[in-house]
C-alpha cells in the first residue's frame, strides 16, 4: 500500500503560483491605487501649463563684404552640422510677360544645371559623397540658395555653394529635360479643383496679366532660351544684392575668413535689375466684387474662394489683424464653430487676413463643401465676416485668439537656424531687426475694441469676389441667388495650346 503524501499545501499550489501573483497584485491595486489612477482626470480647460519661453535672439555676428554683400553669423555646437543660406534680390514678378517661368527655371538650373567646375553629374556625387546638399530656387520675390553639409565637410561643400552661386553653367541638356518636365505640369495644372480655386482667385484678385497671378503656359515657355536664364542671372545675382546666413558648427574666427576669401573678390557687373516700380508694390484689385464660377461637371463637391485685397505686415495694425485672423479661424474660430459644427455646411472652413511684405496680400476665405450647399455655405461664411464687423468678440474669443497668436508666432525661434532665417528675412525687406518684439507686444495689447475697429476698416464686404469651382447642374439653389442684380460669370480655365 502507498504512503500517504506530506507534500506541504504550499508546494501543492506551485503551478498557480504566476496567476495568485496576478491576483493578488490585481487586489492591491483596487484597494490602494496609485496616485495616477485614484486621481480624477481634469477637464482640458483645467489643465495648467507654464509660460512660453521669450523669444531671444542668440549671439550672432553681423558683418559687410567691401562688395556689398551683408553676412550674418550663427555659431550653433549642438550637432556636428552647418547651414547656409543666401538670399537673393528678385523673383518672377521681375521677369518679361511673355517669357513667365523665367525665373523659376533660372533658380532650378543654377543648380541643376551644374557649374563651369562642375557638370551636373559631378556636381551631384561630390554632395552624395559628403552626405550634403545645395538647392537654388527663385519665387515671387527673391531668390533662395542654401547648403547643408557636415561641419567636418565645410569648406569643400562652401566651395561648390559659392560655385552655384557665382558660375552656374546653365547645362542645355539639363534645361531640355527642365522644359519638358514644366510641360507636364502645365497640362496637369486642372487636375486638381483646389488648384484651379486658389490660381483662378488670384486672377481675380491681382488680374491674370500681374505677376503676382499670372501662369506658365506653352508659349512663353517655349520663348525660354539658355541665354534668357544667363541675363536673369546677370541681372539678379549680384554680391551687392545677396545677404548670406550661415548657422551651425563653426568657428566665427574660421568662418569669416572663408567667406571674405571665397566671396570678397567678387564684382558687381552694374547690369542688375532696377527699383520696384509703383504698381508692383501697390497692385490694385482687379475685380471690385462679383459671383465667378468654373463649371466642372463631374465634381460632386463646391470648392469656394471668397475675398479681397489685403495688406502688408509692416502695416501698424498687422498684430490686431493676426487676433482677428485666430477669432475667425482655425479649430475653435467661429467660422469652424458655426459654419461646420453647428450648421454642417462646410468639410473644411477657413477666413485669413494674409499678407505680404512688400506688397498687398489677399483676405480669403472659403472652403469645401456639398453641391448643394454651396450657397448656404457662402451665406453663411459672409455672414460671420458681417458679425464681427458689427459686433464687438467676448473677452474669452479675445484671450483665445491673443494664446493662439503668440503661441504660434514663439515656434518660428524653435531653433537657430529658423531664427537666422528671421533675421535674413526681415534684413532683405527692410524691416527694423526689432520687429518681432514690436509684433509680440502689440497682440499682447490689443484690446476687443482693437479687432472691432480693424474689422470695421480692413474687411470690406462690398469688395468681396466670390469664386466657385463646381457642378454648375448641382449647385441649388443656383449661385444668381447670391446677387440677383449681378450676372455671375463663368471662367474658362481651358489650357492655350502651343500655336
Amino acid at each position: 500500500m502507498s504512503q500517504p503524501s506530506h507534500t506541504p499545501f504550499w508546494q501543492s499550489l506551485r503551478p498557480y503560483w504566476a496567476l495568485l501573483f496576478l491576483v493578488g497584485l490585481l487586489i492591491t491595486q483596487l484597494v490602494h491605487p496609485p496616485d495616477s489612477v485614484a486621481a480624477t482626470p481634469r477637464h482640458y480647460s483645467e489643465l495648467e501649463f507654464p509660460p512660453l519661453p521669450e523669444v531671444q535672439l542668440p549671439d550672432y555676428e553681423q558683418f559687410q563684404l567691401e562688395n556689398g554683400l551683408r553676412v550674418y553669423l550663427i555659431e550653433d555646437h549642438e550637432l556636428p552640422l552647418v547651414s547656409g543660406v543666401a538670399l537673393v534680390n528678385t523673383g518672377s514678378r521681375l521677369e518679361p510677360i511673355d517669357k513667365v517661368g523665367l525665373a523659376g527655371m533660372t533658380g532650378a538650373l543654377m543648380r541643376s544645371g551644374g557649374t563651369q567646375s562642375h557638370p551636373p553629374e559631378s556636381l551631384n556625387r561630390e554632395l552624395e559623397q559628403k552626405a550634403a546638399s545645395i538647392e537654388a530656387s527663385i519665387d515671387t520675390t527673391r531668390g533662395t540658395v542654401r547648403f547643408d553639409a557636415l561641419s567636418s565637410d565645410l569648406e569643400t561643400v562652401f566651395d561648390l555653394f559659392v560655385e552655384v552661386l557665382r558660375q552656374p553653367a546653365f547645362d542645355p541638356d539639363q534645361l531640355a529635360l527642365a522644359k519638358n518636365q514644366a510641360r507636364g505640369q502645365i497640362a496637369r495644372r486642372n487636375d486638381e479643383p483646389r488648384d484651379i480655386a486658389q490660381r483662378e482667385f488670384q486672377k481675380l484678385i491681382y488680374g491674370d496679366r500681374s505677376p503676382y497671378a499670372r501662369t506658365m503656359e506653352y508659349e512663353t515657355l517655349a520663348a525660354i532660351e539658355r541665354q534668357d536664364l544667363q541675363q536673369f542671372y546677370q541681372q539678379s545675382v549680384q554680391p551687392d544684392r545677396l545677404i548670406l546666413g550661415v548657422v551651425g558648427d563653426f568657428e566665427r574666427g574660421t568662418m569669416r575668413p572663408l567667406i571674405e576669401e571665397k566671396l570678397g573678390d567678387w564684382q558687381a557687373s552694374g547690369s542688375s535689375f532696377p527699383d520696384l516700380s509703383e504698381d508692383l508694390r501697390q497692385p490694385s484689385q482687379a475685380q471690385a466684387s462679383g459671383v465667378f464660377l468654373v463649371d466642372r461637371p463631374e465634381l460632386t463637391q463646391s470648392y469656394v474662394e471668397l475675398g479681397h485685397l489685403g495688406g502688408v505686415r509692416n502695416d501698424p495694425d498687422y498684430p490686431i489683424l493676426g487676433v482677428m485672423n485666430n477669432v475667425l479661424s482655425g479649430f475653435g474660430g467661429r467660422l469652424f464653430n458655426e459654419v461646420r459644427s453647428r450648421q454642417g455646411l462646410a468639410y473644411s472652413v477657413y477666413g485669413v487676413w494674409a499678407t505680404q511684405y512688400d506688397y498687398p496680400g489677399v483676405f480669403r476665405a472659403g472652403g469645401q463643401t456639398r453641391s448643394e450647399a454651396t450657397v448656404p455655405f457662402i451665406e453663411s461664411v459672409r455672414g460671420e465676416i458681417e458679425r464681427i464687423r458689427r459686433e464687438p468678440i467676448t473677452a474669452d474669443e479675445l484671450q483665445l485668439a491673443k494664446d493662439s497668436t503668440l503661441n504660434s508666432f514663439v515656434f518660428n525661434f524653435a531653433s537657430r537656424a529658423q531664427t537666422l532665417s528671421r533675421l535674413l528675412t526681415y534684413d532683405y525687406y527692410d524691416y527694423p531687426s526689432d520687429f518681432l518684439f514690436r509684433y509680440q507686444d502689440r497682440v499682447k495689447a490689443t484690446t476687443v475694441e482693437d479687432v472691432l475697429r480693424v474689422a470695421q476698416t480692413y474687411l470690406n464686404p462690398e469688395q468681396l469676389v466670390t469664386l466657385v469651382v463646381g457642378d454648375r447642374a448641382a449647385i441649388d439653389p443656383p449661385l444668381d441667388q447670391l446677387n440677383p442684380n449681378q450676372d455671375v460669370t463663368l471662367i474658362d480655365v481651358t489650357i492655350p495650346q502651343p500655336s
